[in-house]
């Protein structure tokens, strides 16, 4: 009963992500922004990680070079998504990010010499068709859907080579990784500015002023470190299969009614009938990887959290 209470919890919070960057209403440049969620994010996961596995978090000293590229990764990976975020609704960043199995598929087979099956075929056909549908290049937000689908190709790149170096997402160096991916960001927050740090926003609905700092704090303590941290306690007790095959179905869900919960964005009915198949075909692929005996999970979140 925890471990389902934590993965419902997980999904919660994985599914904010586009909350969160909206919520702050451009205040805090977005590149600056993804910089105070990996740092705070990073700072909850050296304090907790420990608390929550019994394991000291040990300074890769000796693997520093493979911790560096990794946060390299993380950083790109959420920058890209969150960018999507300012310029998309949350649906539609979510459904075509969720393409993510698919090249992590693709790079696996060229990278990893993972073997591909005839039923492949059909999955990817149902996959295109999904896209086909939800028309990424028609309407007012063709650049956060050519964005979404770019991002899942980055974080494929990162879980490719994340299972080639045999590491873990879980794993002790994770949280050095997430420092890391804040450091590789830091010069951001020169370029760019702070942002509105001390200001706040009036919220109507709520009759309350509320600071924007909230909201950034909220993306990489709730939606980024709060997520890892709960996997890395899940995973305990429940198959990494079962979880990623929950995950890809029920974020994207949970995310897009947010969406139109708190921004009153309504998905188009190509991007609802599209998505159906894209999600559909992801889960079905991810299922069909899954029964591989020598295949690691590939999980597809974000968060990614984030979906990070």
């Amino acid at each position: 009963m925890k471990t389902v209470f934590l993965l419902i919890l997980i999904t919660l919070s994985e599914a904010t992500i586009g909350v969160f960057v909206k919520l702050t209403d451009d205040r805090i440049p977005i590149q600056t922004l993804n910089f105070y969620a990996l740092s705070f994010a990073a700072v909850l996961l050296l304090i907790a990680l420990p608390l929550a596995t019994g394991q000291r978090q040990h300074f890769p000293r000796d693997n520093l070079k493979d911790t560096a590229f990794i946060g390299l990764l993380i950083a790109l990976q959420i920058s890209v998504f969150n960018f999507a975020m300012t310029v998309a609704p949350i649906a539609n960043v979510v459904i075509f990010w969720s393409i993510a199995p698919f090249f992590t598929f693709i790079f696996s087979w060229l990278f990893l010499g993972e073997k591909a099956h005839r039923s492949y075929i059909l999955i990817f056909a149902v996959a295109i068709t999904g896209i086909v549908l939800a028309k990424p290049l028609q309407g007012g937000h063709m650049l956060g859907n050519l964005v979404a689908l770019a991002d899942g190709a980055v974080y494929a790149a990162m879980v490719t080579y994340m299972r080639y170096e045999g590491k873990s997402e879980t794993g002790n160096d994770i949280a050095w990784s997430m420092l890391a991916g804040a450091v590789i960001l830091s010069p951001f927050l020169l370029f760019f500015g702070p942002g509105d740090v001390t200001g706040t926003i009036h919220y109507q609905a709520l009759g309350l002023e509320l600071p924007v700092m909230l909201w950034a704090f909220c993306l990489g303590v709730v939606s980024t470190g709060f997520a890892y941290l709960g996997i890395s306690i899940v995973l305990k007790s429940l198959n990494a299969n079962v979880y990623s095959l929950v995950d890809i179905i029920v974020s994207p869900i949970v995310a897009s009614t947010l969406g139109y919960l708190i921004f009153a964005e309504v998905p188009a009915q190509g991007m609802i009938y599209g998505g159906v198949l894209l999600l559909g075909a992801g889960f079905w692929l991810t299922r069909e990887m899954s029964r591989e005996p020598t295949k690691k999970a590939v999980h597809p979140c974000q968060c990614g959290l984030a979906r990070y």
